[in-house]
């Protein structure tokens, strides 16, 4: 018998000592970062020009417009922002999650206590104790899992891959965010600058019908000069209103954008007509630093490595798990305290689970999580082509955007003088006052042409950047009740 005794206790010992050497592998496949095409890490077909820097672009990008109002619009969205105080909140979930993985490597303890109080009958009674007792009992228990195959290590993994992944996802609403602050900014400036225009040409125009009524008046004009100089001025100011309506929208999404209500947007943004311009080369760096700075390319490569991490948490299934288990206890009856003089019991020694040999559940779970990787790889894939063509899109419409202000530009000069040389001519009676009323037209219609342009021109700016992407080195702190470094 006791020879039996220590033949048992020599094969836990070889069975702890095999565990050991095991420990140090873990099942399923090791997280491999994707590798992007070659082609991808190359200069961006659309950058050569000279509106086009080679040298890596800013992350805070808004700041080459050179605008303290923008650029105080742009901090109060970071801050306040619903859509990243969103992000923010599932950055904070992410972190609990890697806690509660990484509390799984650590020994599980648990203290339990029960009171009872209760009568029993007669027969069962012993000598010397009452029918009508009270019992109490407690028991402290620790276990600890001996992570023979990697579980618990591939699950921190992933729960380490998911929280980098929330991050980079909170760093593309932030890009988003700026983007969108920034557009807005951009149209409610537009838009104040197309109504000084529009306000502009109703002035002129009403210059025109003064004078077209004076020459009526002396029988120089006819009615209908008069008529339909009147309607060209009525046609432009007909377009005050609606650009009043795109302004206060600009304006009130601008509030949306920086958590505030459209009461308490500032007044000195109301105040600003000029749209802003870069005014200078703006860097785009190539297609590696680009891959380098998306948060959706680095999302997508985290999530890759989640549920490869994912793979070898379902294979560890297949094998057996071994928990280290001790608890010690002592239950007390009537009057005797519970640490007192009552009976002590401890117990100590292994838990063996194994799913053997129907493993066809844990197969299952095994292909799915295969499978789950396979999908991310391809939306990592999916996610670089889109982040080349929307950059190399963006380079185009930008260039191209420049090319057609200047063309504008140069119409509304030359319709400027035609438009000058006409009213002069008009005067002295060489021409009539149609000749002068399209001229007048044209002159309208180039200086909206322009000013919608220029909006463009700054849209085109904005895309480009958010399309660069970026990354927040210095990210608002999340709560982190354990305080531990993650």
């Amino acid at each position: 018998m006791k020879g039996t005794t220590k033949m048992k206790t020599r094969n836990l010992a070889a069975l702890l000592l095999a565990s050991a050497s095991l420990a140090a592998c873990a099942a399923g496949p090791d997280d491999v970062a994707p590798v992007a095409p070659p082609a991808a890490e190359a200069p961006f077909i659309g950058a050569q020009s000279p509106e086009i820097a080679a040298n890596a672009p800013d992350d805070t990008w808004w700041r080459l417009y050179d605008d303290p109002v923008l650029n105080g619009l742009v901090q109060d969205a970071l801050a306040a922002n619903t859509d990243v105080r969103v992000a923010v909140a599932r950055i904070a979930r992410a972190r609990a999650n890697l806690r509660g993985s990484r509390s799984d490597a650590l020994p599980q303890t648990a203290l339990n206590g029960t009171g009872t109080y209760g009568r029993v009958p007669e027969s069962q009674v012993l000598p010397g104790f009452e029918r009508e007792r009270r019992t109490v009992d407690g028991e402290f228990a620790v276990s600890y899992e001996l992570d023979l195959f990697g579980r618990v290590r591939r699950g921190i993994e992933a729960s380490r891959a998911d929280y980098a992944a929330a991050q980079e996802d909170a760093d593309a609403v932030r890009v988003t965010v700026v983007a969108d602050t920034v557009r807005a900014y951009v149209d409610a400036t537009s838009a104040a600058g197309q109504l000084a225009v529009a306000r502009h040409t109703v002035d002129l125009l009403d210059r025109s019908v003064r004078i077209t009524n004076a020459r009526f008046e002396h029988g120089l004009n006819q009615k209908l000069d008069v008529i339909r100089v009147t309607q060209l001025r009525e046609q432009q100011a007909a377009a005050i209103p609606t650009l009043l309506a795109t302004r206060d929208a600009a304006l009130f999404r601008l509030a949306t954008l920086t958590g505030r209500t459209p009461q308490d947007l500032p007044a000195q943004v109301r105040e600003r007509t000029t749209t802003p311009d870069v005014g200078q080369p703006i860097p785009v760096g190539d297609g590696r630093t680009l891959l380098a700075r998306r948060p959706d390319v680095k999302a997508a490569e985290r999530r890759l490595a989640a549920d490869t991490a994912r793979i070898g948490v379902a294979t560890a299934d297949l094998y057996p798990k071994i928990t280290l288990g001790a608890s010690v206890g002592t239950t007390a009856l009537g009057d005797t305290g519970v640490f007192g003089a009552g009976p002590l019991r401890w117990l100590i020694g292994p838990l063996i689970s194994w799913a053997f040999p129907n493993q066809e559940a844990i197969r299952a779970r095994i292909g799915g999580a295969k499978a789950d990787a396979q999908a991310d790889l391809a939306t990592f894939d999916g996610t670089v082509l889109r982040a080349l063509e929307e950059t190399e899109t963006a380079l185009s419409a930008y260039r191209n955007a420049l090319l057609r202000k200047d063309r504008l530009a140069s119409a509304r000069d030359a319709a400027e003088r035609a438009a000058k040389v006409s009213l002069a001519r008009q005067r002295r009676g060489q021409i009539d006052a149609l000749a002068l009323l399209d001229a007048q037209r044209t002159l309208a219609q180039s200086d909206a042409d322009y000013a919608l342009a220029t909006r463009d021109v700054a849209f085109a700016q904005v895309d480009l950047f958010r399309a660069l992407g970026g990354t927040w080195q210095d990210r608002p702190m999340v709560p982190n009740p354990a305080g531990e470094q993650l």
